[in-house]
């Protein structure tokens, strides 16, 4: 009954955070049992008593301050230096300044809203096809969940018990691996489609680009490198950064005025509660679930059909491919973590490391795949393009993140190397 009531919410479009908390409160009404009725309140706001989950509304709040203040256009001129001049140079200016927002945001739908607004009419401007533009826009949103700074690596290490600056470690080499598959990607289909050349910008203009995005492009040093050497904890890196992203906008560029700070704390407020709350109430459910000894029957099940971890890996991307199609990337991997995480340590011998990018980055492609697909959505609504028409675009793009996901099942090392 409790799986029926669950399944009614999910699909008569209820929030996701009220399916999970409402299904919680149903189980323990008809259970009879009044210690999980008094422990309800406990579990619900010890799922939010997680230091690390502070760094969730700072690194949103880098992300609003950027775009308000100039630096995101900063970072893409400084990407015309790098790959500007080649065929199709938009599309690669699109890809590398994608990069540099995913170090810094953290949010890939952020990240999609922002990059379709700077980007897209660009690239039309010069010839590209409406929809073309905005699915690479779309795909680079891919690269957040896995090049540091991640919201779902965030929320991850808190779910697994894993130190989040470890987890942000094992996103670099599976990010680079992914972008180079995207720029081959994009260079296939520049020959085939012979998108216009590039030009690179004159040495004037390149040194004004570069002086001009040196202050911007310390944000991601400043999150990244504090990260890495050990001198600051994520949450310690997303605060720097976001007084970085406030002081350059405002005193640098000159683009970000305090007037502009109510809106910006305001989006920042409802857009981190929404996920706050919505953790809160996965805790809860998180709770019945193991309460009910689900990753035990679940870990019978698996067990019964396979003993190899990479075919059990590739099963999972197959589960939640199909899961991240009509749930919420956040409250799918709350509700998979509890029950497929203890699996895979105990049973396979797979690091939390590996699996977290693995369910991560598989997570993340249901932002951008029908029926739900609230990245083509997002895409569409800022550049006006039909999201079938945007999906179509994105297909070569999510074959190559299939592939990578394949890679990183199969050789674990590729995830642990750096740790």
């Amino acid at each position: 009954m409790t799986l029926m009531i669950f399944l009614l919410l999910l699909f008569t479009a209820v929030p996701i955070a009220l399916v999970l908390a409402l299904t919680a409160m149903w189980y323990i009404g008809s259970s009879g049992n009044t210690v999980l009725f008094e422990s309800y309140p406990q579990q619900l706001f010890g799922a939010i008593e997680s230091y690390g989950l502070l760094a969730i509304p700072l690194f949103m709040l880098t992300g609003e301050l950027m775009n308000e203040g100039g630096l995101t256009k900063r970072l893409i001129d400084l990407a015309r230096i790098l790959v500007g001049g080649f065929r199709g140079g938009l599309a690669y200016i699109n890809l590398v300044a994608n990069m540099m927002m995913a170090a810094i945001m953290g949010s890939a739908a952020s990240q999609i809203a922002i990059m379709s607004r700077a980007m897209v009419p660009a690239m039309e401007k010069e010839g590209y096809d409406k929809s073309y533009s905005a699915a690479i826009t779309a795909a680079g949103g891919l690269l957040s969940p896995i090049i540091p700074p991640s919201m779902l690596f965030v929320l991850f290490g808190v779910l697994a018990q894993v130190p989040i600056a470890e987890m942000f470690i094992a996103g670099i080499i599976p990010g680079l691996i992914m972008s180079l598959l995207f720029f081959l990607t994009i260079s296939l289909m520049g020959m085939v489609h012979q998108y216009p050349k590039g030009e690179w910008p004159t040495r004037q203009q390149a040194r004004h680009f570069l002086l001009m995005g040196i202050p911007a492009g310390c944000i991601p040093l400043v999150i990244i490198g504090g990260i890495l050497t050990g001198l600051a904890t994520p949450t310690e890196s997303a605060a720097i950064a976001s007084l970085g992203a406030l002081l350059i906008g405002k005193y640098v560029y000159k683009d970000l005025h305090f007037s502009h700070l109510f809106s910006i704390l305001k989006r920042t407020a409802i857009n981190s509660g929404m996920v706050i709350m919505l953790i809160a109430a996965a805790g809860v459910f998180g709770w019945v679930i193991v309460f009910e000894q689900v990753p035990q029957n679940a870990a019978a099940w698996i067990a019964e059909q396979t003993s190899d971890p990479f075919v059990f890996l590739l099963m999972v991307i197959g589960i939640l491919l199909l899961v991240g199609m009509v749930i919420d990337g956040i409250a799918a991997l709350i509700l998979v973590v509890p029950i497929l995480l203890p699996i895979a340590q105990v049973q396979f011998g797979i690091s939390p490391f590996q699996f977290g990018v693995v369910v991560c980055l598989t997570l993340v492609m249901g932002l951008l795949t029908p029926p739900v697909g609230a990245g083509l959505y997002i895409a569409s609504s800022m550049t006006g393009a039909p999201p079938m028409r945007i999906f179509r675009s994105l297909l070569p793009f999510l074959a190559a993140t299939l592939i990578t996901l394949v890679l990183l099942s199969w050789q674990g090392g590729l995830v642990t190397m750096l740790l």
